[in-house]
């Protein structure tokens, strides 16, 4: 796990580095706060630009279970590094990749069974549908006769 920190460190840090060459380049003196206030902005706007396309497409056709889900995960994403970053720091466990894995895979198999509950009651409702049907249809039938 400390291994993928250090890579998204390494990484964040370059990115970093080459802002603050953009500052330095275009002769503007941005403050490391207004550096954080414009990029975390600009993050945000990207993010907004690409998610809300498809959470509208997904709520136009009736998915907000599913727009919940994409919410939850990324929360408990966030969750679960946030208790392994906490376990290293306070020293009350060892930091693992394998912990989130394990975490987050939680998360699916409830997942899983939610979706097949989720299956078996509308399989149910469709059966009760169908004989509803069938029952009115034959009562038209014998209406008729």
């Amino acid at each position: 796990m400390s291994k993928y920190l250090h890579m998204l460190v390494a990484w964040a840090s370059r990115i970093h580095g080459y802002i603050l060459s953009l500052n330095d380049s275009f002769e503007y003196n941005f403050s490391d706060k207004e550096l954080h206030f414009l990029v975390i902005g600009a993050a945000g706007l990207m993010l907004i630009l690409l998610v809300y396309p498809v959470f509208k497409l997904l709520a136009n056709h009736n998915r907000v279970l599913a727009i919940t889900w994409i919410y939850v995960l990324t929360v408990l994403l966030v969750l679960t590094f946030a208790i392994e970053i906490g376990q290293s720091i306070t020293g009350t466990g060892t930091m693992e990749f394998g912990d989130v894995v394990a975490g987050m895979g939680g998360f699916f198999a409830v997942t899983v069974v939610i979706v097949a509950l989720h299956l078996l009651l509308w399989t149910v409702r469709s059966i009760v549908r169908l004989a509803r049907g069938a029952r009115v249809r034959q009562q038209a039938l014998d209406d008729r006769r």
